[in-house]
Formats: C-alpha cells, structure tokens, sequence
C-alpha cells in the first residue's frame, strides 16, 4: 500500500484498489433500483422541507423572546437580541432522505431558557404560529431517553428536540453558531447532552468518510434493505439510521476508493463477521476536554454489557446501541447473512438489486406466536401521548421476555398499528380494550379470527397463562375438550368465580382503582352513548426453546404493567388502559398484511377413512393388555402454554 495514502478510522483500509467496470455498472443499477424503490424526494418536496425549517426557526425565535420577557421583562436588549438555532441531523443532515423521512430537528437556545420552558410553551407556539391546517398528530414525549416533541407539518415528520447552550446568554445572528465547540458541552445534563449530540455526530459521520457521494448512495441501500427486513428503529431495540450510518461509514473507510455496490456487498461481509463485543469506532476517542463520562468498558462495568456497540465519534463517545437486546442481535445476523448471499449472488451477476430489497416475513410465516402490547385511550391526544411512552418501553418487556428460559428469541416489531373503535357501552369499551376488533371503525375496519386456539388467563393470584386450545381448565380444575377441539367458551377460556374479575394478560380500566390524592385525576365516567377509543398495538413475534412444553410470562407481563402504569402522567390523565394479549398468526388481524400477502391459515382437520373425526382419532388407545391407563396429567387450574401446535 502506498504509505502517502491517507488513513480513514482506527486501521488501514483493507483495499484501495480502483473500481472495476463491473463494479461500476452494479453502482448504476442499484441506483436505478432506488429510484424505482421511489428512494429519492423530486425538487419540490425538497423546497417544501427548507421552507419547513425555516419556520422552526422562526417559532423558535418568538419562543425564546417569550421566555427573555417573562424573566428579565426590563432587559430589552436581552429581548431584541433574543433568537434560537435550529440544527438538523440525522437522515436530512446526511443527505439520504427521501418521501415519508422525518426531519430530525434540534432547537438551540441561551442558557436562561430551560426543558421545562419548552414543553410548556414551544408545543401550543408550533400550532400557534405555523399555518392553518399544516401542523397534525403533536405529541410531547417529555419522559423519552430524549424528550421529545414528535408532530407532522404539511405531511412531513418532524422529531423536535431540545437543548439550551449554557455558556451563551445571547447567540451570534443566524447561522455562525456551530456545535462541534467542545466548550458548548459545559453545564449541561446528561439529556442535553444526549440532544445536542444527535448534530454533532452526524457532522463527525460526514466528516470521516472518503467519498461522501458513494456514503449516501451505499446508506440509501442499506437503510431501505434494514427498513424492509424490518430491523431498523431504535426505540424498540434495533439500530436507528445513526446506527446504520456508522456501520456503512466504518466499511467505506476500509474500502476508501470501492463504487457504491462495493460498499454495500463488503458491508454485509465485515459486519457479519464482526468479532462483537468488539466496538465499532470511526476514529481514535478525543482527548476528554471536559470531565464528562465515555463510553468505556474497562472503567464502567455497565458499559461491558453491551452486545453490539457501535460508539459514536463526537466527543463524548457514547454507544448508539446499548438498548439491542440479544433476541435483535441474532435477527441482525440472521439478516445479514441472507442480505450477504444475496449481494455475493448480485455482484456475480447472477441476481438483481430488488431480490435485497424483498420485504419481511415477520407476519406472515416467521413466528407462530406472539405478543400483543395494546395502548388503548379515549381521548386521541391522550391516547398518543400515552401509547408513545408504552412503544419507549416495550424493548425493557423484550429483554425480560428473551431471558425466559422457555423463549429462544422475543423479537418486536419496528412499529405499531394504530386504530379507532366505536363503541356504546362499557362492555363493548372493554371487549376493545382487551383487543376485539369487532368495533372498528368504517374507515379501519380490520376482519379478525376469534381466537379460539390459544387464550392468556390471569390466575387469581395475579399470575397468567398462555393455553394450548388442547386444555383449558373447567371450574372444577379438570380438563376437558369441545367436541371441535376447541374451547367452550367464546374466548377459549373458563374462569372460577374468584378470577372472574381478571382477564387474560390485561387490567381492568387502570384509571379506576386509583386512589384519590390531591393532583389525581378522576377516572371518567361510564360509556353512555357512541365513543370513540383509540389503541394502537406494538406486536412481539417469540420464538421457544427447543424442547420448551410450556410458558408462564407473569411475572414479565406484570412487571412491564407495572412500571408503565408508575408513570406521573398514565396516573393523571383518566381514561387510558394497557392490555397484553397472546396472538396466533391464525388470528392476526389483517391490516397486518399489506395486498399478494398470505395470511397464515389454519391447517385443515384430517378425516378418518371411517367418517370418524380427528378429535375421536386422537382419543387415547386402550392398554392391549386391559390394564388401566396412565393417569391424565394432574392440574391445578395453572396450565402453561403448549409449546406444540
């Protein structure tokens, strides 16, 4: 290698050798493959995104010559100077953003302005200000890792982050402020820091790759492969886009003169094989300028326990993966050993682009069983608000579900379906709430199968059950079957009359047993007329162990509601509920299936030659020499999940 050639990241690149006509002509088809995957926003769009910015800006002026006002009201140069930044980062800063991308945002602001000020303030200003119509779906997350206000305007998602800059009381005029100042780090908390980092990062991205053009294109390909296999979102467990921006800068460092087919086909190769726990890094950490805490194994014992780090190379590094559970670990690699195959294969020619970009099969034929986390509210703005921190914490219930020694792989999917029901009476409220979807609206009507095959039961002590539609235990604690194989009941459960208050794996209305301290709000009222209630379900595809004959996810179910329902605000808002179901793939709902999809069908019951039906072929033989035979298992009324189907 050429010792003048210059050296991206921690080690020599593995190749410099110049693209072959081979590899160019893959680089053009992958981009006519994108643009056929509509990856790419027409001029006009683009125009609409800066024009969208710019209003922020102009929002979060006004909002920080509010707050001058109000604390120093005689300081009027402190008001007429009084201005914000805003900074983007992100997909957008990146320039790999197409139609459908959010705006990652963050609003900058003097050191007398505080996160308090702008969740109180900056959220009835955006609608205040912006124009009629074009701000929809606002929903404050103040209680995010990062607090957050998420919102669309004019049909664009816009992610609204905040920090204040506590070594200035006055910004420079638009523009001259720039955030990879080390000293702009002072004074701020460790949520601050987390929100002004997003920026700083994504300029160190730019910063530390060889060609930015081939970057992008190889980004763009890798994030619309990650977002079609359905790993790609962070808040559930799996690499965010800042994430998988650092893997496909890592490899563009190693191949710093490869098109960007090469780029993408040795991505899978070196990731895939990547000796994890071995942390990904661009650069050689900086030198701390500022007492402020690193990501480092050796001195933080908490920071060893990450499966796949991945540091980011702004000052302070931190690991941009520590919430990947185990159970999405081994789906990424599954994943990018099938994506791996398929590049190798497209590289030699024997395949094209779209084969890598075929979408998931996690409904349709990946899992058997699943999970159903459904966040139900009366109210639209407060069902988004509360269904927004019950998705922030679903990935804390993955990690206790995986660690079950009955579950191979507990894997969530990386969104949630919203959905509107109307109802007229507390029992039709309920049947919702626990997760009917027989009072949808028109507009969202969903045709859902009865789950007779399988039913989650809360046992009187609060413990609960997935069942096998083979035994359900009758009142008297025996176990019978219908004559169909089914359970009797419409719900494939019978309950004893002590637990007849309980349901399977939800709560009744949770705002109803609480206790009436000063600052609570009262629950509402009982359904009197037609409502409207709002839910969105997040889904968890499980996986059992080899050998696994059955489940009790009790505690696991109990501890996430409990911990959901310890939230300030769940407890004073009335009217908001959290339910966990057991879902077959039978009886998926099917607006989880997208058109020329197959939803998983029930297998026909074979016949006997006889007539006889298969529940009578399945009756026990008779000992052939008359004894008596063995004793059915015995049973309590607490049964596990059969693991078999």
């Amino acid at each position: 290698m050429d010792t003048s050639e210059q050296v991206w990241g921690l080690t020599p690149p593995i190749s410099v050798a110049l693209p072959t006509p081979a590899e160019m002509q893959a680089t053009n088809t992958l981009f006519e493959e994108l643009k056929r995957q509509n990856q790419f926003e027409p001029a006009s769009e683009d125009a609409k995104r800066k024009k969208i910015i710019k209003h922020l800006e102009s929002i979060g002026d006004e909002f920080v010559r509010r707050i001058a006002r109000k604390k120093e009201p005689h300081n009027q140069v402190l008001i007429r100077d009084a201005r914000c930044e805003i900074f983007t980062y992100g997909s957008y800063l990146l320039g790999v953003y197409g139609p459908g991308s959010d705006i990652d945002t963050l609003v900058a602001a003097p050191k007398y302005v505080s996160r308090e000020d702008y969740f109180e303030i900056f959220p009835d200003l955006i609608e205040e200000m912006a124009p009629k119509c074009a701000i929809t779906d606002l929903t404050p997350v103040e209680d995010a890792f990062v607090p957050i206000i998420k919102f669309e305007y004019w049909g664009i998602s816009i992610d609204l982050i905040f920090s204040r800059i506590a070594t200035l009381t006055q910004f420079p005029p638009h523009g001259q402020l720039k955030l990879t100042d080390n000293s702009y780090l002072r004074g701020l908390d460790d949520r601050e820091l987390r929100s002004l980092n997003g920026n700083r990062v994504t300029q160190e991205i730019l910063n530390l790759v060889p060609e930015k053009s081939t970057f992008r294109l190889a980004l763009r390909a890798i994030k619309l492969w990650a977002q079609r296999r359905a790993i790609y979102a962070n808040i559930i467990g799996f690499p965010g886009g800042v994430v998988w921006a650092m893997l496909v800068a890592r490899v563009c460092q190693l191949y710093p003169k490869a098109t960007s087919a090469t780029i993408v086909s040795k991505f899978f190769l070196i990731i895939r094989n990547w000796r994890w726990p071995q942390p990904v890094q661009l650069k050689d950490p900086d030198k701390p300028p500022l007492n402020l805490r690193v990501w480092n194994p050796k001195l933080y014992k908490g920071d060893s326990f990450n499966i796949m780090p991945v540091i980011t190379p702004a000052y302070p590094q931190m690991c941009a993966t520590f919430n990947i559970t185990q159970s999405a670990f081994q789906i990424i690699q599954r994943e990018l050993s099938r994506g791996g195959e398929i590049a190798d294969r497209i590289m030699a020619g024997k395949s094209d682009w779209k084969e890598m970009f075929v979408k998931h099969s996690f409904f349709t034929s990946d899992h058997k069983y699943y999970l159903a986390v459904i966040a139900t509210g009366l109210s639209k703005d407060a069902h988004k608000i509360w269904s927004g921190f019950v998705e922030s914490k679903v990935r804390i219930l993955v990690g206790d579900v995986e660690r079950h020694q009955s579950i191979a792989i507990a894997r969530p999917f990386n969104k949630g379906y919203d959905r509107k029901h109307k109802v007229k009476s507390e029992d039709e409220k309920q049947s919702v709430i626990d997760g009917s979807f027989a009072f949808l609206t028109e507009e969202e009507e969903v045709t859902a199968v009865e789950d007779e095959e399988a039913a989650v039961k809360i046992e009187q002590d609060g413990r609960s059950k997935i069942q096998s539609v083979e035994e359900v235990p009758l009142t008297d604690g025996t176990i019978t079957k219908s004559e169909n194989g089914t359970p009797a009941s419409a719900t494939g459960l019978v309950k004893n009359d002590e637990a007849a208050a309980s349901d399977s794996l939800k709560d009744t209305p949770m705002n109803e047993d609480k206790s009436k301290d000063e600052g609570e709000a009262e629950p509402m009222g009982p359904i009197t007329s037609e409502t409207i209630i709002y839910n969105t379900t997040y889904y968890v595809g499980l996986e059992l162990a080899e050998g696994a004959k059955s489940l009790d996810l009790s505690w696991q179910v109990n501890n996430f509601k409990h911990m959901c329902c310890e939230w300030e605000k769940y407890k004073k808002t009335p009217g908001l509920f959290l339910s966990i179901q057991h879902v077959k793939n039978t009886n998926l709902p099917n607006d989880v299936f997208e058109a020329g999809e197959t939803k998983p069908m029930r297998p026909l019951k074979k016949q006997a030659a006889n007539g006889a039906s298969a529940a009578n072929m399945r009756k026990r033989a008779a000992p052939p020499d008359g004894t008596a035979p063995p004793p059915k298992r015995a049973t309590n009324g607490q049964t596990g999940v059969a693991a078999a189907g």
